[in-house]
């Protein structure tokens, strides 16, 4: 059975009346408050979506090209490999080589022969690269200043206890997903 948000969004999109979903919030769902679920599933996404814009309005770059640019700004050298990079974002291989392809197109990035390693290459960060990392850095944290940090205020240890649970019951974050074919 879908979860209430995603059938009152169905219902809302057809003209039907959402309010019919109201005795859902406990009933027939194991006495489930999907009301909290809604609450929080609702707020997430709003939430990813205001620090995407803020991060494309203050640095002119994707939220993509934001994880690439901040996984190389970390790095001491500021370049790694495809595989590192896809380790620490979670995303296939191929996913980000074809966004580094991209990226390398506009300048953020280049790609540099690894010596130790015939088939493979480094991806370095360029100087626009680091003046769009540093903007975007400066608009994601303002963006979670007003966003996160001072509507969380003093719950903050409550809402990182259950994230800690939530996380617990999800389990260990997997490695870097495995390219379902592999790439020429």
């Amino acid at each position: 059975m879908p979860c209430p948000s995603t059938v009152r969004m169905i219902l809302a999109s057809c003209g039907a009346p959402v309010d019919t979903l109201s005795n859902m919030s406990t009933e027939g769902n194991g006495g489930h408050d999907w009301a909290t679920w809604d609450a929080y599933h609702d707020v997430w996404r709003r939430l990813d979506r205001a620090l995407d814009q803020a991060v494309q309005e203050g640095a002119g770059i994707s939220i993509p090209e934001f994880e690439i640019l901040i996984g190389l700004h970390r790095d001491p050298e500021h370049r790694l490999r495809v595989r590192d990079i896809s380790t620490g974002i979670g995303w296939e291989k191929s996913r980000v080589s074809h966004q580094v392809t991209r990226m390398v197109a506009r300048g953020l990035v280049a790609r540099a022969d690894c010596p130790q390693d015939g088939r493979g290459s480094w991806v370095e960060m360029t100087a626009d690269g680091r003046r769009a990392v540093l903007a975007g850095i400066r608009a994601h944290t303002g963006a979670l200043e007003d966003l996160f940090w001072r509507p969380v205020g003093t719950d903050a240890g409550t809402l990182r206890s259950v994230s800690t649970r939530i996380g617990g019951a999800i389990g260990p974050q997997d490695e870097a997903p495995v390219d379902e074919a592999p790439v020429a």
